[in-house]
Protein backbone atom coordinates (compact mmCIF):
# COMPACT_ATOMS: atom_id res chain seq x y z
CA UNK A 1 0.00 0.00 0.00
CA UNK A 2 1.06 3.73 -0.77
CA UNK A 3 2.50 5.24 2.17
CA UNK A 4 0.58 8.43 2.84
CA UNK A 5 2.42 9.91 6.21
CA UNK A 6 5.56 9.78 7.50
CA UNK A 7 6.32 10.13 10.95
CA UNK A 8 9.80 11.26 12.49
CA UNK A 9 11.05 11.17 15.72
CA UNK A 10 12.96 14.74 17.01
CA UNK A 11 16.07 14.17 18.54
CA UNK A 12 18.58 12.10 17.20
CA UNK A 13 16.52 12.04 13.60
CA UNK A 14 15.81 15.23 12.90
CA UNK A 15 17.91 17.40 14.31
CA UNK A 16 21.61 16.15 16.66
CA UNK A 17 20.61 16.98 20.14
CA UNK A 18 21.50 14.05 22.18
CA UNK A 19 24.95 14.56 22.85
CA UNK A 20 24.67 17.51 24.11
CA UNK A 21 21.60 16.50 26.14
CA UNK A 22 23.36 13.73 27.47
CA UNK A 23 26.14 15.69 28.95
CA UNK A 24 24.09 17.70 30.55
CA UNK A 25 22.07 14.40 32.10
CA UNK A 26 25.62 13.02 33.16
CA UNK A 27 26.88 16.06 34.82
CA UNK A 28 23.21 16.96 36.58
CA UNK A 29 23.13 13.29 37.95
CA UNK A 30 26.88 13.66 39.07
CA UNK A 31 26.14 16.56 41.04
CA UNK A 32 23.05 14.49 42.34
CA UNK A 33 25.22 11.40 43.61
CA UNK A 34 25.05 9.22 40.59
CA UNK A 35 27.99 8.32 38.18
CA UNK A 36 26.78 7.51 34.60
CA UNK A 37 29.41 8.11 32.36
CA UNK A 38 28.00 9.64 28.92
CA UNK A 39 28.50 6.90 26.72
CA UNK A 40 26.06 4.97 28.82
CA UNK A 41 23.60 7.56 29.01
CA UNK A 42 21.77 6.95 25.72
CA UNK A 43 21.47 2.92 26.98
CA UNK A 44 20.06 3.74 30.52
CA UNK A 45 17.52 6.78 29.81
CA UNK A 46 17.59 8.14 25.97
CA UNK A 47 14.33 8.13 24.15
CA UNK A 48 12.30 8.58 27.37
CA UNK A 49 11.11 11.71 29.11
CA UNK A 50 13.25 13.67 31.38
CA UNK A 51 10.63 12.47 33.98
CA UNK A 52 11.67 9.23 33.44
CA UNK A 53 14.91 10.02 33.48
CA UNK A 54 14.06 10.69 37.20
CA UNK A 55 12.56 7.76 37.67
CA UNK A 56 15.59 5.47 36.82
CA UNK A 57 18.20 7.61 38.53
CA UNK A 58 16.39 7.47 41.65
CA UNK A 59 16.19 3.82 41.41
CA UNK A 60 20.16 3.67 40.62
CA UNK A 61 21.19 5.70 43.89
CA UNK A 62 20.06 9.55 42.53
CA UNK A 63 19.22 11.77 45.47
CA UNK A 64 17.30 14.28 43.36
CA UNK A 65 16.60 17.59 44.51
CA UNK A 66 13.16 19.41 44.80
CA UNK A 67 12.30 21.18 41.22
CA UNK A 68 14.89 19.32 39.71
CA UNK A 69 12.92 18.81 36.18
CA UNK A 70 12.88 22.76 36.03
CA UNK A 71 16.64 23.15 36.60
CA UNK A 72 17.74 20.46 34.31
CA UNK A 73 15.59 21.31 31.27
CA UNK A 74 16.76 25.25 31.87
CA UNK A 75 20.69 23.78 31.62
CA UNK A 76 19.42 21.95 28.95
CA UNK A 77 17.38 24.88 27.01
CA UNK A 78 20.63 27.05 27.32
CA UNK A 79 22.92 24.44 26.02
CA UNK A 80 20.44 23.77 22.85
CA UNK A 81 19.53 27.59 22.27
CA UNK A 82 23.52 28.19 21.08
CA UNK A 83 22.64 25.81 18.14
CA UNK A 84 22.13 22.11 16.77
CA UNK A 85 22.69 20.51 13.80
CA UNK A 86 20.03 19.18 11.16
CA UNK A 87 20.44 15.35 10.88
CA UNK A 88 22.04 14.83 7.69
CA UNK A 89 19.91 14.16 4.55
CA UNK A 90 17.06 14.88 6.35
CA UNK A 91 16.15 18.10 5.05
CA UNK A 92 16.61 16.63 1.20
CA UNK A 93 14.03 13.48 2.49
CA UNK A 94 11.51 16.14 3.76
CA UNK A 95 11.33 17.58 0.34
CA UNK A 96 10.99 14.61 -1.56
CA UNK A 97 8.12 13.41 0.51
CA UNK A 98 6.24 16.65 0.18
CA UNK A 99 6.69 16.86 -3.58
CA UNK A 100 5.06 13.44 -3.48
CA UNK A 101 1.79 14.77 -1.55
CA UNK A 102 3.41 12.62 1.70
CA UNK A 103 2.38 13.96 5.22
CA UNK A 104 5.02 14.67 7.81
CA UNK A 105 4.72 14.94 11.23
CA UNK A 106 6.83 14.53 14.44
CA UNK A 107 6.13 12.10 17.36
CA UNK A 108 9.01 13.43 20.44
CA UNK A 109 9.01 12.23 23.58
CA UNK A 110 10.47 15.76 24.71
CA UNK A 111 8.40 18.78 25.26
CA UNK A 112 7.01 21.45 22.67
CA UNK A 113 9.52 23.97 24.08
CA UNK A 114 12.05 21.66 23.23
CA UNK A 115 11.11 21.05 20.16
CA UNK A 116 10.73 24.69 19.10
CA UNK A 117 14.33 25.87 19.98
CA UNK A 118 15.67 23.04 18.28
CA UNK A 119 13.85 23.45 15.38
CA UNK A 120 13.27 27.13 14.42
CA UNK A 121 17.02 27.97 13.40
CA UNK A 122 16.78 25.55 10.58
CA UNK A 123 13.46 26.32 9.27
CA UNK A 124 11.98 22.65 10.65
CA UNK A 125 9.26 23.95 12.64
CA UNK A 126 8.04 25.81 10.02
CA UNK A 127 8.17 22.47 7.68
CA UNK A 128 5.35 20.89 10.31
CA UNK A 129 3.59 23.53 12.14
CA UNK A 130 0.59 21.77 13.04
CA UNK A 131 1.51 18.33 13.37
CA UNK A 132 3.93 18.25 16.18
CA UNK A 133 2.92 15.88 19.09
CA UNK A 134 4.95 16.08 22.09
CA UNK A 135 4.78 12.62 24.84
CA UNK A 136 3.97 15.34 27.49
CA UNK A 137 0.58 15.77 25.98
CA UNK A 138 -0.55 12.21 24.37
CA UNK A 139 1.64 9.24 26.65
CA UNK A 140 5.42 9.05 25.70
CA UNK A 141 6.87 6.09 23.61
CA UNK A 142 6.54 3.27 23.74
CA UNK A 143 3.25 4.30 24.86
CA UNK A 144 1.77 3.79 20.96
CA UNK A 145 -1.16 6.37 21.50
CA UNK A 146 0.53 9.26 20.29
CA UNK A 147 1.33 7.46 16.93
CA UNK A 148 -2.21 7.03 16.63
CA UNK A 149 -3.88 10.11 16.91
CA UNK A 150 -1.41 11.17 14.69
CA UNK A 151 -3.03 8.90 12.02
CA UNK A 152 -6.20 9.50 13.33
CA UNK A 153 -5.63 13.23 12.51
CA UNK A 154 -4.16 12.32 9.53
CA UNK A 155 -6.44 10.18 8.36
CA UNK A 156 -4.32 7.39 7.83
CA UNK A 157 -3.97 3.60 8.19
CA UNK A 158 -0.94 2.17 10.02
CA UNK A 159 -0.17 0.27 7.02
CA UNK A 160 0.43 3.83 5.08
CA UNK A 161 2.22 5.02 7.52
CA UNK A 162 6.20 4.70 8.54
CA UNK A 163 8.05 5.57 11.64
CA UNK A 164 11.54 6.69 11.50
CA UNK A 165 12.70 6.56 14.96
CA UNK A 166 16.70 6.22 16.71
CA UNK A 167 15.81 4.73 20.27
CA UNK A 168 14.14 1.88 21.13
CA UNK A 169 11.34 2.95 22.71
CA UNK A 170 10.06 4.81 19.16
CA UNK A 171 10.28 1.46 17.66
CA UNK A 172 8.75 -0.28 19.95
CA UNK A 173 5.48 2.14 20.01
CA UNK A 174 5.67 1.93 16.22
CA UNK A 175 5.54 -1.78 16.26
CA UNK A 176 3.08 -1.29 18.78
CA UNK A 177 0.63 0.52 16.31
CA UNK A 178 1.47 -1.73 13.78
CA UNK A 179 3.63 0.54 11.82
CA UNK A 180 6.66 -0.13 9.73
CA UNK A 181 9.72 1.81 11.08
CA UNK A 182 12.66 2.61 10.42
CA UNK A 183 15.46 2.70 12.82
CA UNK A 184 18.15 4.92 12.65
CA UNK A 185 21.17 3.47 13.91
CA UNK A 186 24.17 6.45 12.41
CA UNK A 187 25.06 7.05 15.78
CA UNK A 188 25.33 4.67 18.88
CA UNK A 189 25.10 0.98 18.93
CA UNK A 190 22.87 -0.39 16.14
CA UNK A 191 22.39 -3.43 18.46
CA UNK A 192 20.15 -1.46 20.68
CA UNK A 193 16.97 -1.48 17.92
CA UNK A 194 17.94 -5.33 18.28
CA UNK A 195 14.32 -6.89 18.85
CA UNK A 196 11.99 -3.74 17.98
CA UNK A 197 11.11 -4.90 14.51
CA UNK A 198 12.53 -2.07 13.06
CA UNK A 199 14.50 -1.77 9.82
CA UNK A 200 17.83 -0.17 10.42
CA UNK A 201 19.00 2.47 8.40
CA UNK A 202 22.85 4.73 8.27
CA UNK A 203 21.12 7.45 6.21
CA UNK A 204 18.07 9.00 5.02
CA UNK A 205 19.03 8.43 1.47
CA UNK A 206 18.37 4.81 2.68
CA UNK A 207 14.98 6.03 3.58
CA UNK A 208 14.26 7.70 0.24
CA UNK A 209 15.22 4.50 -1.51
CA UNK A 210 12.94 2.13 0.62
CA UNK A 211 9.89 4.34 0.08
CA UNK A 212 10.70 4.25 -3.61
CA UNK A 213 10.75 8.18 -3.68
CA UNK A 214 11.68 10.37 -7.10
CA UNK A 215 15.08 11.91 -6.64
Amino acid sequence: MTVKLVIFDCDGVLVDTEAVTNEIIAGFLGRCGLTVPEHEIITLFSGGTMASVGVEATKRGAVLPEGWLDAIYAEVFAALRKGVAVIAGVEDLINRLKAQGVAIAIASNGPMPKMEITLQPSGLWDQFTGRMYSGHQYGPKPNPDMLFKIMEDAGVTPAQTVMIDDMPSGCRAAQAAGVRCFGYVADGDPARLDGTGAIKVWTMAEVADLLELPT
